[in-house]
Parts: structure tokens; C-alpha cells; sequence
């Protein structure tokens, strides 16, 4: 059983886009049926970043990303203080 959905313009230009890409690059016609299969798999199989990109905000951080940010932080043993973050931003 199939359904039609509803897309604005923009969105039925990206996936005429994509569909073309994919059949450039692999050689395979695939249906916008297909396509729209595909990507509603992937969204479903990876549903906490789909769900995520509806929040409206990021934060707070989750402990993860807290730990992410912290891992690419080195101590360069200069003091910095705000006068001197001031002076760089603001001249």
C-alpha cells in the first residue's frame, strides 16, 4: 500500500537532486519511493539524532559531549585572564 506525502518545492528539488546523484555515482535508478524508504530507514535506525534535531536547544550538554569538549583542551601554561581576552578581541 502506498501513501502520497506532501512536500514543499525545495524539498521535492533535494530529493530529484540526490536521486540523480545516486544514479551518477552507482549507476542505479532508484524510484523517489526507494529513496524516501531509505532515508526513513536510516532516520528510524539512528531515531535519538532525528529526534535531537528537532529540540530546540543543545543544551545542556549531556556528560558525553562534556567529556568530548574536555578531551581536546591542553594547558598551554599561560596565564589568560579577561583584560587579556579583551585586549585580543577588542584591540
Amino acid at each position: 500500500m502506498t501513501t502520497a506525502v506532501k512536500v514543499d518545492e525545495d524539498a521535492k528539488s533535494r530529493l530529484e537532486e540526490l536521486q540523480a546523484e545516486i544514479r551518477l555515482e552507482t549507476g542505479t535508478r532508484v524510484t523517489q519511493q526507494e529513496l524516501l524508504s531509505r532515508i526513513i530507514d536510516d532516520a528510524y535506525t539512528s531515531r535519538e539524532a532525528m529526534i535531537d534535531s528537532f529540540r530546540d536547544t543543545t543544551v545542556p550538554l549531556s556528560a558525553e559531549e562534556k567529556e568530548a569538549m574536555a578531551e581536546g583542551r591542553f594547558s598551554s601554561g599561560v596565564e589568560t585572564d579577561e583584560d587579556d581576552i579583551d585586549g585580543i578581541l577588542y584591540g
